[in-house]
């Protein structure tokens, strides 16, 4: 009974988490370009989202992105896979801030988001971790 009662109560847990996750608002930003000519975007990657979610960047102008992993024990990355706007990459994410340099070649709107996924549970995608690079003239 006691083992069933711990049981029923990570369940609980695991779906309110499950369900805040799913209804995180979206933070849009939009990059402005520094003296240097680079557009830069700071990121944080937490228990499945991605803030900003919507980063609005120019189209041909160099982009700086540092993201960091706001804590926790659970293995994220960010990937990027629009090879027609010249995005393609995955980064692997820790608490240290990493940077990654790209510049969008095409004008549009690309998804990007984490790729893990532990087994049978939903992806981290499925939960919420997930976002848009939209690339403007």
């Amino acid at each position: 009974m006691k083992n069933a009662v711990i049981v029923a109560g990570m369940l609980l847990l695991l779906m309110t988490a499950a369900m805040a996750d799913e209804n995180a608002a979206a933070k849009r930003f939009v990059a402005t370009i520094d003296k240097d000519g680079y557009q830069r975007v700071g990121m944080t990657a937490g228990e499945y989202y991605f803030d900003p979610s919507i980063v609005v960047v120019k189209v041909n102008v160099p982009v700086e992105l540092t993201i960091k992993k706001a804590g926790g024990i659970t293995p994220h990355n960010l990937t990027m896979k629009a090879p027609e706007a010249d995005l393609d990459f995955t980064i692997d994410l820790s608490s240290e801030p990493k940077k990654v340099s790209f510049m969008a070649t095409k004008i549009g709107s690309y998804p990007f988001e984490c790729s893990k996924k532990l087994l049978f549970f939903k992806s981290h995608k499925e939960r919420g971790m997930h976002g848009v690079l939209e690339v403007v003239e």
